[in-house]
């Protein structure tokens, strides 16, 4: 660790970090909670496995009441858990989960790090987990974020051990006790002693809870009340952590704000033992620090501090820098320096932006910018001078109280100047469980600085500041008003593929379409020339001799007789475009929820191709979707047509003689689908499924995939009952046995083997049903290593003249990975009607 690295050093102590598209002055209730922690030295550090796991209420108090910087250290961003919202898996689903950790911790005040770790889907204990995760590195990881925040006490979630729950969730324990023991210790890790100090914390907690059955509470433990309300917020920490954790939206984890007070249980894990409070024994304030002058220019600023003007408190403000900026404690004076020159701008009412109309920018190219500033101090603010990335410009122009003043800008985009991706992901994983990031002094943070910044010098009474404002973009929404977001650096020219995954037989030719998506105000000189490769080897192309418009698409055949000669029955294709001696060869991934920014990062131009026997005797498909899931897509492209059920499909032409409902619509379905989780997330299929009941009875066949029993709509999903565990098969390896191998479900149109479950990524599957009425058959047997076989994860039953399907194998990731035998298998499953 720290082998390789590029670092800048802050030789002054006067500039003010901003990782906001805008520099914005708080509310005169979140300055003065500001000051309250400037004044309170200790911190808090808690620490857990995945976003959405912290105690959103033991922060909200910890920040708002007892007024203690605190920070959370989520080992993952959550990169293998599910989305309820969308498609997005992998690294974008670990991209939104951030982001929305970002904006949970925008309510609550608590700051967010991470390590390099990535989460690998469910893990059953810590044996499991570190055969994945290097438990070296991430401890390291871990070790860095301690030296660097240099909090007094760690407060894990969870134990290390089964009540945990989950084997990451045990790992999170291990790790920080690890780290507690390593981070004040000068000969772990030395190469971080080059940026950091090695720092001691006093003691590590074990936050206990009661989750469902499990309660490790009790009442010998260290208990601290928390809830209690807020005047300034108006509302409960209760209250406030509820809002928090709704905010992961991807998750469906939308908690009650649940106003009054309530206990939280802490358990001795290392350290120090804590016998009345969490920061028991440590005494840190200004006055043992040496600094009694501080205290109490802080106890006067609180004191006579003015909720209408907060601007009446910068003399002191200012008075106050000065003693900070000669503090001999490095490491203290610029954390508080920090935090201290935020306040001072957000008393003086200032805000500042950079801002275009493109939400996209090339590098080399230029682009008009408007740089907007305003303060609202009586006291002016004097912007001294501006530097536009490479340019300076002297301006010794006073802001004057509550006039915004607006300067145009050409900027050109440094032609050097990196695409905008999160830094953990601009590199190729260092292995299937461990981010590989450029720079090792990046680690922890939620995500890079800016590295397009307008510099802006200002002085406020005597007291110089430097403000970094990021290029940004901004618009007008109808719907949402202003909305600024970072300016998105993107290639000159992008490749996509038109569909993100291919199906095609051995005996035909390929069929591809390439989209050109041409983002330079710059013309390209010269013609270019197309590859499509496998492996290396040039499977066809071909030139393109104009590149018109902004987005175009070409067409591409790759014949018959070189898709034979593979051997592979899942192929990835390369795409490159080649002009003006430059390779192009990026794909852009955009995410856009409307509760995030738009986020993006950039992924080889590949495409997935699956090849072989892939048989469907289905013509039309109607679906219920759930969580968001690929299948539906995946169905449209092995030619398939999928209608998406609505209301409508279901009382549309209702019979009242018979009370059959829509039955003849739905009769037109080969096969009716239920995407994952809809028993959790579409709230009208209680009223639907006595339609789909009797559309199986009729001759119909329905394919129901994983729910769990969190907020469930319907108790009974089957027309024969089944109770559905957390059981489930993490192995993705995982043998599987065929109960019976004759089964028509097995056999027709795709023969199935023990060859169609290999290659399956993360897992076999989730949610398996426990126990089951003695109509249903189960087809398969698997277990995880050193467990009891599980029967659940495909039950079929005959009701009337159709058939129903339950089967929670993890077929939403399978197949947008492009494993064959998981499609073959998902094929047959919708074709038991027409064997």
């Amino acid at each position: 660790m720290f082998k390789k690295v590029i670092i800048v050093f802050i030789l002054s102590f006067y500039t003010v970090f901003c990782s906001a598209q805008q520099v914005r002055p708080s509310k005169s209730s979140e300055i003065y909670r500001e000051l309250k922690t400037l004044k309170h030295l200790p911190k808090v550090l808690y620490l857990a496995a995945h976003p959405d796991d912290e105690n959103t209420g033991l922060l909200s108090w910890l920040i708002n009441d007892q007024n203690v910087e605190t920070g959370y250290l989520s080992l993952t961003r959550g990169d293998g858990g599910q989305n309820l919202l969308g498609t997005d898996q992998g690294a974008a689903l670990g991209l939104i989960r951030t982001h929305e950790l970002l904006e949970a911790r925008k309510l609550d005040g608590a700051q967010q790090f991470f390590t390099r770790a990535i989460d690998f889907g469910f893990s059953k204990n810590t044996t499991d987990t570190f055969k994945q995760w290097d438990a070296d590195s991430i401890t390291a990881d871990v070790v860095w974020v301690i030296r660097k925040f240099r909090p007094d006490v760690i407060i894990c979630r969870f134990p290390p051990n089964a009540a945990a729950g989950h084997g990451q969730h045990a790992a999170s324990a291990v790790v920080a006790e690890k780290a507690f023991k390593l981070a004040g210790d000068k000969t772990a890790f030395p190469d971080q002693l080059k940026y950091v100090n090695a720092w001691q914390p006093k003691r590590v907690l074990w936050n206990t809870f009661r989750f469902g059955g499990v309660n490790t509470t009790a009442e010998n433990q260290l208990k601290v009340t928390v809830g209690q309300y807020d005047a300034q917020l108006g509302m409960g920490y209760g209250e406030l952590a509820g809002l928090s954790r709704s905010l992961h939206k991807s998750q469906g984890a939308g908690t009650q704000s649940v106003a009054g007070i309530r206990t939280e249980y802490f358990a001795h894990v290392i350290g120090e033992p804590a016998k009345a409070t969490l920061l028991d024994g440590i005494t840190k304030t200004w006055t043992s620090q040496g600094s009694a002058d501080i205290d109490q220019s802080l106890d006067k600023i609180i004191s006579s501090f003015n909720f209408n003007q907060p601007d009446l408190s910068l003399p002191a403000l200012l008075a106050l820098r000065k003693k900070v900026v000669a503090l001999q404690d490095g490491d203290l004076k610029r954390d508080k320096i920090k935090s201290l020159d935020n306040i001072i701008l957000s008393c003086a009412g200032f805000m500042g932006e950079v801002v275009t109309n493109q939400a996209e920018a090339v590098a080399g190219d230029h682009y008009n910018f408007r740089l907007n500033l305003i303060s609202r101090a009586t006291n002016p603010v004097v912007l001294e001078d501006v530097k536009w990335l490479s340019q300076s410009e002297s301006f010794n122009r006073k802001l004057s109280k509550d006039s915004l003043i607006t300067i145009q800008h050409d900027i050109q985009i440094p032609a050097d100047a990196a695409l905008t991706e999160p830094y953990w992901l601009a590199k190729s994983p260092t292995n299937a469980a461990t981010f590989s990031v450029p720079n090792d002094t990046l680690i922890g943070l939620p995500e890079a600085e800016s590295p397009l910044n307008v510099l802006l010098g200002l002085k406020i009474g005597s007291e110089n500041f430097q403000v970094k404002l990021p290029l940004s973009f901004k618009k007008l929404d109808p719907v949402r008003g202003d909305v600024v977001e970072a300016l998105r650096i993107v290639p000159a020219l992008e490749l996509k593929f038109t569909q993100p995954l291919y199906l095609v037989k051995e005996n035909e030719d390929l069929h591809l379409g390439l989209n050109f998506k041409v983002n330079s105000n710059k013309p390209f000189k010269n013609k270019g020339i197309v590859n499509l490769m496998y492996n290396g080897e040039r499977l066809g192309g071909a030139d393109v001799n104009s590149l018109n418009g902004k987005d175009f698409t070409v067409e591409y055949v790759i014949p018959k007789a070189k898709i034979a000669s593979i051997k592979s029955n899942q192929l990835q294709l390369d795409a490159n475009f080649i002009a003006d001696e430059v390779t192009y060869n990026k794909k852009q991934v955009l995410i856009q929820y409307p509760h995030l920014p738009s986020l993006q990062y950039f992924t080889p131009a590949t495409v997935t191709v699956m090849k072989g026997d892939i048989q469907a005797k289905v013509k039309k498909v109607g679906y219920i979707q759930g969580a968001g899931d690929f299948i539906p897509e995946f169905l449209r492209i092995a030619g398939i047509q999928v209608d998406v059920l609505k209301d409508e499909d279901f009382y549309g032409n209702l019979d009242e003689s018979n009370g059959n409902g829509n039955q003849n619509k739905l009769s037109q379905y080969d096969a009716i689908v239920l995407g994952v989780r809809a028993n959790n997330t579409e709230k009208k299929l209680g009223r639907w499924m006595p339609f789909l009941w009797s559309y199986v009875k009729a001759g119909g066949n329905l394919v129901m995939q994983y729910n769990t029993n969190q907020d469930t709509t319907v108790d009974q999903l089957g027309m024969y009952s089944f109770s559905i565990a957390n059981k489930r098969v993490t192995e993705e390896n995982a043998e599987v046995k065929f109960l019976n191998p004759n089964h028509k479900l097995l056999n027709f149109p795709n023969k199935i083997t023990a060859d169609d479950f290999k290659g399956w990524m993360q897992e076999r599957g989730a949610y398996f049903p426990a126990q089951w009425d003695a109509a249903y058959e189960p087809l398969f047997e698997m277990h995880d290593t050193g467990e009891e076989p599980l029967q659940g994860s495909t039950l079929y039953a005959k009701y009337g003249k159709g058939n129903f399907i339950y089967t929670p194998l993890a077929f939403f990731r399978q197949l947008p990975a492009g494993n064959v035998g998981a499609a073959r298998l998902f094929l047959n499953f919708l074709s038991a009607q027409k064997n």
